[in-house]
């Protein structure tokens, strides 16, 4: 048997459209630049907002730590469903049914309006109308989907209980979902930045936010000595930069989970797919520039940092993958991160509610195309002082007794738990010991550190203690990254941030 391998390196499908387009933004370096709102982060609640608002006339600045659409709006699985997972009997038990109601009634227009506004400006971007499915292949998980379904009856949410599906297994129950969508996500962003820039609005790339302050107007200054000056702030930088006393690093959840596309020599199943059952399973399809169908499995969650070998999660995607599926090849493999609220339901709107002009959107909980896009919705309004019928049902100042109290002394227990075990471990590598591509903890002078040994031989050291709050840092070597266990924070071998909430690097030792 011809053994099909996995790349040696990650590199999402779908940042290959930015790449081609070939869209650069100047950096923002020593100067003062006005603008009646600053939009930090340009992912899909970034874009979207800023499109929104340019489009109503506001002077718009949108300011991007990296590359535009380069964090996790381009290294998503793109379902474009209020379909969330098994869901909504859990909002219904602990939130009510107004709220869950709600919850669907937020995705199903951020939903419409992606359908609407790819009509509109006529946008080719892969968009595609299909059902989405919850499926299980145990009895456990069939009761859970069950479960579900009631909650679909209860909120009057479109569904039907089904053992038909198109994939090629049994499954034991399905709940599915009609008039659902995927697409490509890259390529419906990017004429939005088109808009943007039509509309008046500027743009930086390369341009990290290091400080928010809150007065009037609000000051957001940059790594290179530049400033932003505006009445307003949207922070959509995934995990809030500046905490402002919210707490979001104690509120949040986060995880890392992988994506390994592959090409089928059987027929592609045309629905949006995720199992019920653990581990959980993402199947979608997508085309690739030669027309050809990919499928897409997603899948094997695990907390940032502490996600052991990492190589491991993209092995255990292949072997699903060969198990049911005839595969030809695997052309692709990236990895995301995301944030989970302690009640499930993400943070949109003002950060903390003595900061009337800075507001927040965080927490998709996996599910970042349509909160996303309901978040730009909510933050347009908020800024523009209209009423929104979801405000309340996003507000980050909410605080639900049951369950977020028990989430939250769960969250927190683990960080300290993963602070104190960080100091504790032993790093018993040795620097020499170290080939090319491979990174470790390693003890330099008689201190924990972090080496890293390019493919050419050049070692790089870092102090593994991350520049947020000073957990120890690991190893990620799938990604090549040092990723902090304790809130998320990620950074390049060299040291340079990837993930926040961490705005400043490590520091080097040597190079």
């Amino acid at each position: 048997m011809n053994e099909k391998m996995i790349p040696k390196e990650s590199y999402s499908y779908w940042r290959k459209a930015a790449e081609e387009r070939g869209l650069t933004f100047e950096k923002l370096e020593n100067q003062v630049h006005h603008a009646d709102v600053t939009i930090v982060g340009a992912g899909i609640t970034g874009i979207i907002a800023a499109y929104l608002l340019s489009r109503e006339g506001k002077k718009v600045a949108l300011v991007e730590a990296g590359r535009v659409i380069d964090g996790t709006t381009g290294y998503t699985t793109a379902k474009v469903s209020a379909q969330h997972g098994v869901i909504y009997d859990q909002l219904l038990q602990q939130h009510g049914a107004d709220k869950a109601s709600q919850y669907y009634q937020a995705n199903l227009a951020a939903l419409n309006f992606i359908e609407n506004l790819v009509d509109e400006l006529n946008i080719d971007c892969e968009y595609t109308k299909l059902p989405s499915y919850i499926y299980s292949v145990t009895e456990k998980g069939s009761e859970t989907i069950k479960k579900e379904a009631k909650a679909y009856q209860e909120l009057n949410i479109p569904g039907e209980l089904t053992t038909v599906t198109d994939l090629p297994f049994q499954v034991t129950s399905a709940l599915r979902m009609p008039n659902q969508a995927q697409f490509h996500p890259v390529k419906f962003l990017l004429p939005l930045l088109d808009e943007i820039k039509a509309n008046g609005g500027t743009i930086f790339e390369h341009t990290r936010v290091t400080k928010i302050t809150g007065g009037e107007p609000v000051e957001v200054v940059t790594e290179g000595g530049g400033k932003l000056s505006s009445p307003k702030v949207i922070v959509s930088t995934h995990f809030p930069i500046n905490d402002f006393k919210g707490l979001y690093f104690s509120r949040l959840d986060i995880e890392r989970s992988y994506i390994l596309a592959a090409k089928s020599a059987i027929p592609v199943p045309e629905g949006m797919y995720l199992s019920a059952d653990q581990p959980k399973r993402s199947i979608r399809y997508s085309t690739d520039s030669n027309g050809e169908k990919m499928i897409l499995f997603g899948g094997d969650s695990h907390k940032t940092g502490q996600g052991g070998d990492t190589e491991e999660h993209y092995q255990n995607l292949k072997h699903f993958a060969e198990k049911h599926f005839s595969i030809k090849e695997f052309p692709y493999r990236w990895s995301a991160q995301d944030l989970t609220t302690l009640d499930k339901i993400p943070y949109i709107g003002h950060v903390t509610g003595n900061q009337p002009h800075i507001l927040v959107a965080t927490g998709y909980a996996k599910w970042g195309m349509t909160n996303g896009a309901a978040a730009a919705l909510l933050l347009s309004d908020l800024v523009q002082e209209k009423d929104n019928r979801f405000k309340d049902l996003f507000t980050p100042s909410r605080f639900n007794a049951n369950p977020s109290i028990k989430n939250f002394v769960k969250e927190n227990a683990d960080v300290a738990k993963e602070f104190v075990k960080g100091k504790l471990d032993k790093h018993d590598r040795r620097l020499e010991e170290l080939e090319n591509g491979e990174g470790a903890v390693v003890t330099v002078d008689g201190k924990r550190a972090g080496a890293y040994r390019n493919d050419i031989g050049e070692v790089t050291v870092v102090d593994t203690t991350c520049t947020h709050m000073g957990c120890e840092l690991g190893w990620n070597n799938a990604e090549k990254s040092w990723d902090c266990p304790c809130h998320g924070s990620r950074f390049s071998a060299c040291g340079d941030v990837i993930e926040g909430p961490a705005v400043e690097p490590l520091k080097k030792i040597y190079e």
